[in-house]
């Protein structure tokens, strides 16, 4: 049994994946967390096999699923084949590079939510947990308590994808070199802001620039 895309909200309604892994749209991360608290869902994953239940990704996804079962089923050498004669790209099992950051919101806690509006207001500087929590009035172990569990994340972390999401818009759309855009968003040490753009993104700095503005590429 397979779901694709969003078909992993049906797929999972059934019970048939509690305690099992599964991938979704990312668009869909939030929603089907919060509904579903008791199946694994992988994010960033394209594809899932779990004791004869698979899911894939995004609507497009599907075509990795069929190579996958293609591959599992007939052979490495026929998957290869197949993926050249439908131009597919074959081994893609991410999609991390395409997911957009667009924060947590869908919760009740107000403070956690001030907490996110400054934090997105004020992501080029270098903001600290013990500053926020000052600046809320609260002590930084509740601070990080409530945030983590009305997003998902810690704060730290948060600032992360936040500067990281701003990164790559920059990435997308400007000629800057990669020690400008870093700079832009709040980051002084070259290797930390590589190493947390690749973890977030599955690509380096340099790659997803060249993969998203032709421009830039050119240069």
């Amino acid at each position: 049994m397979a779901s694709l895309c969003m078909g992993a909200f049906i797929l999972a309604s059934t019970g048939l994946l509690r305690g099992r892994k599964c991938a979704t749209h990312w668009m869909a991360a939030n929603d089907f967390r919060r509904m579903f608290p008791d199946v694994e869902l992988l994010t960033e994953k394209i594809i899932t096999d779990e004791q004869g239940i698979y899911s894939s990704g995004g609507a497009f996804s599907y075509q990795n699923l069929i190579l996958h079962l293609i591959e599992k089923y007939a052979g490495r050498e026929l998957a290869i084949l197949s993926a050249k004669v439908f131009a597919i790209e074959i081994d893609r099992i991410s999609q991390s590079s395409f997911m957009m950051f667009q924060g947590q919101k869908d919760h009740e806690d107000a403070l956690v939510r001030k907490a996110q509006d400054f934090i997105e207001s004020n992501f080029t500087e270098r903001i600290t947990v013990e500053q926020l929590s000052d600046q809320l009035a609260i002590n930084r172990r509740s601070l990080e308590r409530r945030f983590k569990k009305a997003t998902g994340n810690t704060v730290n972390e948060y600032m992360q994808r936040v500067k990281i999401e701003a990164a790559k818009k920059s990435f997308e759309v400007s000629r800057k070199n990669i020690n400008e855009v870093m700079y832009d968003v709040g980051y002084s040490d070259t290797k930390a802001f590589r190493v947390i753009f690749k973890k977030t993104t599955g690509m380096t700095p340099l790659d997803y620039r060249n993969k998203y503005n032709k421009q830039a590429a050119a240069l």
